[in-house]
């Protein structure tokens, strides 16, 4: 059976493919300072256990994508990262509905994710997903300028 949710701008989603972890790492390098390698991502997607959810179009061009962990009844937002041209368009929280969604069918009962406390406009998206701070790691992102940033760690029930 094949999953698939719908997206804004004609895009859909469904889950990714070891083929697209080169512009995972390619949108990924884009939206953090370090991104991740395509061979990080080729392990996740080779992964049962690290579901990710590609924003495509109909010929594949991924826009965005979604990465997870799961453990037995928890979930964790590993990274979610939107293309800079799709950006503010809801693709973002189309990803993390889908993600919901597919969470259902799963023994996972509570989300975690970790967030720069300066990138509020990911924070702004996940309060209205309903997640809220649980607690912060100082020092936990790098930043270009050799400083490192606050990391708040937020948590969702799941059901």
């Amino acid at each position: 059976m094949m999953k698939f949710w719908m997206a804004p701008g004609g895009l859909h989603i469904e889950p990714g493919e070891t083929r697209d972890a080169k512009d995972l790492a390619r949108i990924h390098g884009q939206s953090f300072y370090r991104g991740w390698p395509s061979e990080e991502f080729e392990r996740f997607l080779a992964d049962k256990a690290s579901p990710v959810y590609i924003a495509c179009d109909a010929r594949r061009r991924i826009a965005g994508f979604a990465l997870i962990r799961n453990v037995a009844d928890e979930s964790e937002l590993l990274t979610i990262a939107v293309d800079p041209k799709w950006r503010g368009k809801g693709l973002g929280r189309a990803l993390m509905e889908a993600v919901f969604a597919d969470l259902l069918l799963s023994p996972a009962r509570c989300m975690f994710l970790e967030v720069d406390e300066q990138n509020q406009p990911a924070i702004r998206l996940y309060e209205k997903l309903g997640f809220a701070t649980i607690s912060s790691r100082k020092g936990y992102y790098p930043r270009p300028d050799g400083s490192a940033a606050t990391a708040l760690v937020m948590a969702r029930d799941l059901g």
